[in-house]
C-alpha cells in the first residue's frame, strides 16, 4: 500500500471542483507526426511553406487553414480531455440480465437508451459480468471450463450471445455500433488472470513483437504470474490475482487492455479488486498502463465492501470511480445503508477529487429500479422493482445530492413514465452535475405525525431509538487508519498464543476481543520462506476447523453487516494473518488491516437525514430524508442553512422555495422550512435567496 503513495504521474492535474475546465492544448513537439503535417500544410497554405506551387487565393487559404487548424485542437483536445470531470451517467445490464445478456437485448436497450436517456447526460452502456461465459447447461457464475479464453489466456466473448464477435473474437462491431448511435461503450472485467488460463499454462502476449514473452531468456507463461492463493474470494474457481512486480505480470495485462483499447471501448468497470478483496498494486499497474494508451478510457471499481474513505484515500487518484458499498439491490435496508458511507465520503471531501486523467468519485451502485431480475442467476429480466416510488425518490435524491455517478440498471425495454421522470429530472441532473459544497446536513428538527404511544422528537444527528443492542462488529481498513491500532498477542499457561484486541471498558475493566493463534492445516507441505514465516491463522476456540477470512466467500448487498466472517481452515491468503510491531492485524490477501469494536445497532425507527448543496447561479439544495416506518414532520433553520454555507448563500427573509418532486412553491422563507415526509420518502426543496 505504500507504494501507492509515492507513483507519480507525468500528466496536468485539474483542481476546479464540480465544473468543466478548459484543456490546454498539447505543446507542438508532443504532437503526432500526422498533425505535424497539418501544421506544415497550414503553412504552406499561408504561403510560409517551400512548395513550389503558386499559393492559392486568400479567401482559400484562410479556409484551408481554419479547417487544418480545427482537427489539430481536436485531435489534441481529446487526448488532452479531462476524464470524468462529471460523475459518469449510464445504464448497466446486470440488474436486468444478471450475467446472460446477449447482443440483440444489449442493443436494444442501447439504442432506446440513446432516444430517452442521452439527452440527459447517460452516455455509457456498458456489458456487465462473464460475457464470456458460454451460456450453457452447467454454466453459472462460479462455475468452471465455461469461459471462451485465446491462446494469450485473454477472455473473448461468447459467439452465441454475441454473435457478431465471430469477425475478430472481440466487441469491435458493437463498438462501431454503439458510437454511431452517440454512446460510449464499456464493459465488465474481472481482475487479474482466469483460473482457466492459469491452469492450461498459456503464454503472455507481448504486443511490442507479436509473440509470446521472453525475459530472462526464457519464455514466461500464465502459471509464473498467476497469485493461485489470491482467487477472487468470492469467485474462487473463476480469477486470480496478477503478480505485477515482474515484468510478465504487466506484460499479460499490458495485452489485455490494449486489447480493449483496440476494440473501441471506453470504460472498464474491475470487479474483486477493491473493498476487502483490495489490490492496490494491481489497480495502480492498470491505472498506468490506461494512460499509455491513446484512447481514453473510464476506470470503474467494484465491488466496494467494507470501503471507507481510509482506503480510499491511497487509491483514488488512479480512478474514476470506485464504490464504496456492496451490490446495491431494491429493498429499502439496501437503499438506507448508503446514508452513513455517502456522508462519510463526503466528509473526507473525496466526491470530484483528482482521479485518472480528471477526476474520481465515489460509486453508491447502480439504480436498481424497472424491470429487473436476480443477483447472479441464469435467467433475465422477470419482475418488477420492490422499491416503492418514494423508496425510488429517496434514492435518486441522495445519488444526486452526493454526486454518486447514475447507472441505471432496468430493462429499458420496459421503461416506463414515472421511472423515467424520477431517472431524469431536471433538477437533480442539474444537482448531481453541477452542485458544489455537497455534504450531510445536521441541524434539521422533527417529530412523527402518526399517531403512536410513544411519539419520537429530534434534534438531527442524534435521533432517538426505541431500543438499542450492543454488537461487536469487525472490520478492516487502511492500515493508516487510527481505528486499525490496538492489536496484541496474549498468551496463557498451557494455552495457544492468542491475539486480541480492546474494544470496550465497563467497570473500569477492558473487554477484549481474542481469537487463536494457529498455523494452517498443511503447513509442513507448503515451501516455507521469509514471506510467510509470520503469518497464521486466527481460529474459533469453541469450534474445530473455523478461521477468520478477511473476504466473504460470495458477493455480499450493500446492506450487510459486518461481522467476522468465519470458514473452513485451508490455505488461502484471505485466511492468513500478520500482527505488525505497530499494533496492526494485516490481511495477507488485501494488506487491509483489521478493526473491531463495539456498536450500537439501531432497532426500530431510524429517524431523519438531511444534505445540502449550492448551485452554479446561487441557489441551495436542501434535501429531507425520512428513514422511519411513520410520516415526520422535518424543519430546517434558515440561520441555522447560513451557518454552514455562509450569508452569501442565505439572506433573510428573501429566500424563496421550490419543491422539487412535488413542484410546489413554498413562497418565501422567514424563519425555517419545513415539510411533511412520507415513510422511506425525501423532500428536495430548491431555495433562492
Amino acid at each position: 500500500m505504500s507504494g501507492a503513495r509515492h507513483i507519480t504521474h507525468n500528466r496536468q492535474r485539474h483542481h476546479t471542483r464540480g465544473t468543466h475546465t478548459a484543456t490546454t492544448p498539447l505543446p507542438l513537439h508532443h504532437c503526432s507526426p500526422s498533425l505535424s503535417a497539418l501544421l506544415l500544410l497550414c503553412s504552406a497554405a499561408m504561403g510560409m511553406g517551400a512548395f513550389s506551387l503558386p499559393p492559392p487565393p486568400p479567401w482559400r487559404r484562410h479556409l484551408l487553414c481554419s479547417a487544418l487548424l480545427f482537427l489539430l485542437l481536436w485531435r489534441t483536445s481529446e487526448g488532452n480531455e479531462e476524464l470524468a470531470a462529471l460523475p459518469p451517467r449510464g445504464w448497466n445490464s446486470y440488474d436486468s440480465f444478471s450475467w446472460i445478456v446477449d447482443e440483440n437485448a444489449y442493443l436494444q436497450n442501447a439504442q432506446i437508451m440513446a432516444e430517452k436517456l442521452l439527452p440527459y447526460g447517460y452516455q455509457y452502456a456498458v456489458i456487465d459480468f462473464l460475457w464470456y461465459r458460454k451460456y450453457v447447461d452447467g454454466a453459472y457464475t462460479d462455475s468452471y471450463g465455461f469461459d471462451n479464453i485465446d491462446e494469450w489466456g485473454r477472455p473473448f466473448p461468447d459467439l452465441q450471445r454475441f454473435p457478431s464477435s465471430k469477425a475478430d473474437r472481440g466487441f469491435s462491431q458493437i463498438a462501431s455500433k454503439v458510437h454511431q448511435m452517440g454512446l460510449k461503450f464499456g464493459i465488465h472485467l474481472m481482475k487479474g488472470i482466469s483460473k482457466q488460463a492459469v491452469d492450461a499454462n498459456t503464454p503472455i502476449l507481448d504486443i511490442k513483437t507479436g509473440k509470446a514473452y521472453i525475459e530472462d531468456g526464457r519464455q514466461w507463461t500464465a502459471r509464473d504470474i498467476g497469485l493461485t492463493h489470491r482467487t477472487c474470494a468470492w469467485m474462487q474457481k473463476g480469477f486470480m490475482s496478477v503478480n505485477t512486480d515482474i515484468g510478465a505480470g504487466r506484460a499479460f495485462l499490458r495485452s489485455l487492455y490494449r486489447q480493449y483499447a483496440d476494440w473501441g471501448i471506453d470504460f472498464v468497470k474491475v470487479d474483486c479488486i477493491f473493498g476487502t478483496d483490495y489490490s492496490p498494486k494491481e489497480i495502480i499497474t492498470i491505472s498506468e498502463l490506461l494512460q499509455e494508451l491513446d484512447r481514453p478510457i473510464i476506470l470503474s471499481l467494484s465491488p466496494g465492501t467494507e470501503v471507507t474513505p481510509a482506503l480510499a484515500e491511497n487509491i483514488s487518484e488512479h480512478v474514476n470511480m470506485y464504490r464504496v458499498t456492496g451490490d446495491d439491490w431494491d429493498s429499502w435496508k439496501d437503499v438506507s445503508s448508503h446514508f452513513d458511507v455517502s456522508s462519510s465520503f463526503a466528509t473526507a471531501k473525496k466526491i470530484g477529487a483528482t482521479g485518472l486523467r480528471g477526476r474520481s468519485w465515489p460509486d453508491l451502485d447502480m439504480l436498481p429500479f424497472g424491470w429487473l431480475t436476480d443477483p447472479s442467476v441464469n435467467q433475465g429480466p422477470h419482475r418488477k422493482c420492490n422499491l416503492t416510488d418514494d423508496e425510488q425518490k429517496t434514492q435518486m435524491a441522495l445519488w444526486s445530492m452526493a454526486k454518486s455517478p447514475l447507472m441505471y440498471g432496468g430493462d429499458l425495454r420496459n421503461l416506463d413514465k414515472s421511472t423515467l421522470s424520477i431517472i431524469t429530472n431536471p433538477t437533480l441532473m442539474k444537482i448531481n452535475h453541477y452542485s458544489q459544497n455537497n455534504m450531510e446536513f445536521r441541524y434539521i428538527y422533527g417529530e412523527r405525525t402518526s399517531s403512536e404511544e410513544h411519539p419520537s422528537q429530534f434534534l438531527s444527528p442524534c435521533p432517538v431509538h426505541l431500543t438499542k443492542n450492543n454488537i461487536m462488529v469487525f472490520g478492516l481498513t487502511a492500515c493508516s487508519d487510527e481505528k486499525a491500532n490496538g492489536w496484541y498477542m496474549f498468551s496463557q499457561d498451557g494455552n495457544p498464543d492468542h491475539v486480541c484486541r480492546n474494544y470496550e471498558i465497563q467497570n473500569d475493566k477492558n473487554i477484549s476481543f481474542c481469537l487463536g493463534k494457529t498455523k494452517p492445516r498443511a503447513w509442513d507441505a507448503i515451501i516455507m520462506d521469509k514471506e510467510y514465516e509470520a503469518k497464521f491463522h486466527l481460529a474459533v476456540k469453541e469450534i474445530d476447523d473455523t478461521c477468520l477470512d478477511a473476504s466473504a466467500s460470495q458477493r455480499r448487498t450493500a446492506s450487510d453487516a459486518r461481522f467476522p466472517m468465519f470458514s473452513r481452515c485451508r490455505w488461502h491468503a484471505k485466511q492468513m494473518w500478520e500482527l505488525n510491531e505497530k499494533g496492526n492485524l494485516v490481511s495477507t490477501y488485501s494488506r487491509l488491516c483489521a478493526t473491531v469494536e463495539s456498536r450500537q445497532q439501531e432497532v426500530g425507527t431510524a429517524g431523519a437525514r438531511s444534505w445540502v448543496a449550492t448551485g452554479s447561479k446561487g441557489e441551495i439544495y436542501l434535501a429531507f430524508f425520512n428513514l422511519d416506518s411513520k410520516s415526520r414532520k422535518i424543519s430546517a433553520k434558515i440561520s441555522d442553512l447560513g451557518k454552514v454555507l455562509g450569508r452569501k448563500f442565505v439572506r433573510k427573509n428573501l429566500c424563496s422555495c421550490t419543491e422539487v418532486w412535488s413542484g410546489k412553491d413554498f413562497g418565501l422563507m422567514k424563519e425555517e422550512i419545513s415539510g411533511v415526509v412520507n415513510p422511506h420518502g425525501s423532500m428536495v426543496f430548491e431555495i433562492k435567496c
